[in-house]
């Protein structure tokens, strides 16, 4: 396993890095703060440099927190990702992302998390009440202050939106949700980013956990898990996917990995694509998804995969989002 280099910064990380969303606890059932911490250690352990957190991952900051008490003493070995604009106001997440707003979350971010700077700072989400422009300006004063290291975007749904924020501030990193059978971005974004040397993370590359293959057909959901309500996990959509599953377990057979491995190699060897954030509250979750990043996939089953996905079809977008 190489690291790989963040656009075009000098940062350089792991193709799998942890996504930090779980361990917050908010859609999750069974998250433990002593699991969390615990998978935190696993993920360093495992050999996974890279951290993607966000200020609204925990209605108080639980997950920069717990990165903050796990990871300080191994600071200058770990890459940490974190977003602003984002936050939580009784229950519900609230966009602001005015250039006050940012400045304000992130020095709150910097003691969450005990360092005083962050490597790469996103803007979470466009704010349709803030001029994309002033958030970029605010975030170019963090980059040209030093205080973080990299700039990038998240759930940027249109290049043109990326064209706005790049007139003002250098972009390093998009991080948009793709996935083996959701892959609108392979249309737009993916070939702007490639053509500006903008480095692609993911998330979503299991499908909130669907892909792993761990999900029996007749799963009883608990009231509290927040997939249920995305049409993907019901009826039809459910099935379909559930035998292309089945597929994909006789070619993960083939390399002697798991489905969810075999889904992680194939997405972090996709061309554009620099990492895949894994999503984890146990250890042995991050566990078993790190050892993607060294399983090797044959051109045979690489057609079997592409004709695995032929036949089910991708997936709508608005089926999962």
């Amino acid at each position: 396993m190489q690291l790989r280099r963040l656009g075009q910064s000098d940062l350089w990380i792991t193709p799998v890095a942890m996504g930090c969303w779980p361990i917050a606890g908010i859609t999750s059932v069974d998250v433990t703060e002593a699991e969390s911490l615990a998978t935190l250690r696993a993920a360093f352990d495992a050999g996974i440099n890279f951290f993607d957190t966000a200020y609204a991952y925990g209605f108080e900051g639980e997950s920069e927190r717990m990165i903050g008490r796990v990871l300080a003493d191994q600071r200058e070995d770990v890459i940490i990702a974190s977003k602003c604009g984002i936050h939580w106001e009784q229950g519900k997440q609230v966009k602001d992302a005015r250039p006050d707003t940012i400045r304000r979350e992130f020095e709150e971010s910097l003691r969450r998390l005990g360092t005083d700077y962050i490597d790469l700072y996103y803007l979470h989400a466009p704010d349709p009440q803030t001029p994309i422009s002033d958030s970029a300006g605010a975030l170019r004063e963090l980059l040209e202050a030093g205080s973080v290291r990299a700039v990038g975007v998240s759930n940027f749904h249109q290049v043109e939106w990326m064209d706005e924020f790049q007139a003002v501030c250098p972009i390093t990193a998009s991080q948009p949700h793709y996935n083996i059978l959701q892959r609108d971005i392979e249309a737009d974004r993916l070939p702007w980013c490639r053509a500006h040397e903008v480095s692609v993370v993911v998330y979503w590359p299991l499908m909130k956990g669907f892909l792993a293959g761990k999900l029996p057909r007749n799963h009883q959901w608990d009231p509290k898990d927040g997939r249920q309500k995305y049409p993907v996990f019901q009826g039809e959509q459910w099935e379909r996917t559930h035998d292309f599953l089945d597929r994909l377990k006789v070619l993960a057979a083939q390399v002697s990995c798991s489905v969810a491995q075999l889904v992680i190699a194939w997405t972090i060897r996709q061309p554009g694509i620099t990492a895949a954030l894994c999503g984890a509250k146990r250890p042995a979750q991050i566990q078993e998804t790190a050892e993607a990043m060294h399983i090797v996939l044959d051109e045979n089953v690489m057609q079997g995969i592409a004709e695995a996905i032929a036949a089910r079809g991708e997936v709508d977008n608005r089926s999962a989002v």
